[in-house]
């Protein structure tokens, strides 16, 4: 196996955010009452119970590196998730950022921000 890191995010309710993220991809590879793991394809994503988290007042984030943006920014919009300035969920179309590189936003129904940037070819 690789190395690999994996972001830990919150979760107000498991069902509900397991039901998002099967809608882009994602299948259950762990759940106990405290703890759940998503998984698609190489990515994984664990989420911490945190019933009492404000979605509103959320600082938690993280990136999702994608070899193909389009794709999965695609497949978000096809979920019914709107591009939008305010509210949860929601996405922040794919553009070429200052440093060079392409990034897309996810904002999910918690409150974490979801930075979607495209892989560089090799």
């Amino acid at each position: 196996m690789t190395d690999q890191a994996t972001p830990n995010l919150p979760s107000r309710d498991f069902e509900a955010t397991s039901r998002f993220y099967a809608a882009l991809g994602f299948t259950e590879g762990w759940r106990d009452e405290g703890w759940m793991i998503l998984e698609r394809g190489g990515l994984m994503l664990e989420f911490f119970a945190h019933p009492e988290l404000d979605p509103l007042t959320s600082w938690f984030s993280c990136c999702l590196r994608l070899d193909d943006l389009d794709g999965f920014y695609a497949l978000c919009r096809t979920a019914g998730i709107p591009e939008a300035q305010t509210g949860q969920p929601r996405l922040h179309p794919p553009r070429v950022e200052a440093w060079g590189g392409r990034i897309g936003y996810l904002v999910d129904a918690d409150g974490t921000l979801i930075r979607l940037i495209q892989n560089s070819p090799k």
